[in-house]
């Protein structure tokens, strides 16, 4: 089983988005890592998971992929926190096992009813031929955010870096990315959203600095979840949890120590 372990304190599993792989998030690990026990991995359908992905039920395999995990990392409960497509990995999971889920934190995820724009989903139906240009795509419509989220040039090219030598080290591939996003429109989260009992944080960037996904689709959340408290990454869109990591962390932080004390809906005393 394919996991990595950094930190140590209160337990919170972390799984990524739409790239599979962790290590592209790897400054928001490490900045969680100050204060938790982060535990985070491959998705469930990257090979180098180590885990029999089912394609036929999807989410439910993923979810059970972030059980195997917990047990292999000696986790009985445990903070679940996902990232965009993760965002909707952490939800299955969190509806289908209250008695693990310690508290849920839904960052950048995307919203009830979400699917690709018609350009998005030709790209998704033919990744190799389209692929490259979704990639070339991606730093166009994402320019915005960084500049506001990262003013200062050497940054911005810190982060380049950063992404560059990620790619070189976690390659990711677009045929498997397709196929994830297309799976979310298949996803009915308003269902799972009423079976939620853990204490649940929903953090988004700007609306008008994500170019990704819809902050006010993923908004709904902290109305569909009963309990939900929700909050903003100023200055950010879609990225914000790895270009402001330090402030993630802490808006994190502040709800665990709230969620702590607060009595779990889905848990008998």
């Amino acid at each position: 089983m394919s996991m990595v372990e950094f930190g140590t304190g209160t337990p919170i599993v972390f799984i990524p988005g739409l790239q599979g792989r962790w290590e592209y998030s790897r400054p928001t690990v490490q900045a969680l890592a100050t204060a938790f026990r982060v535990v985070t991995f491959p998705l469930a359908d990257e090979p180098s998971s180590g885990f029999a992905f089912d394609a036929s039920r999807p989410f439910d395999s993923y979810a059970d992929h972030v059980r195997t995990v917990m047990n292999a990392a000696g986790l009985d409960r445990a903070i679940i926190c996902g990232l965009s497509f993760g965002g909707l990995v952490a939800l299955r999971f969190a509806a289908q096992h209250a008695d693990r889920t310690a508290g849920l934190v839904l960052a950048s995820t995307p919203g009830p009813g979400w699917h690709l724009r018609p350009r998005h989903e030709l790209y998704a139906r033919l990744p190799w031929i389209f692929g490259p240009l979704f990639l070339i795509e991606v730093p166009l419509r994402t320019r915005p955010e960084l500049h506001a989220a990262l003013p200062d040039r050497s940054a911005r090219r810190a982060f380049t870096r950063h992404i560059v030598r990620t790619l070189v080290a976690a390659p990711v591939s677009l045929p498997r990315m397709a196929a994830r996003a297309r799976r979310i429109a298949a996803y009915d989260t308003r269902l799972d959203c009423a079976r939620i009992t853990a204490a649940t944080l929903v953090v988004t960037g700007e609306p008008s600095l994500d170019f990704v996904v819809a902050v006010d689709g993923s908004s709904q959340y902290a109305q569909l979840i009963a309990g939900a408290r929700s909050a903003v990454l100023v200055g950010t869109g879609h990225q914000g949890t790895i270009t402001r990591p330090e402030a993630f962390a802490s808006i994190v932080r502040e709800f665990a120590a709230a969620a702590s004390n607060a009595p779990d809906r889905g848990r008998v005393a």
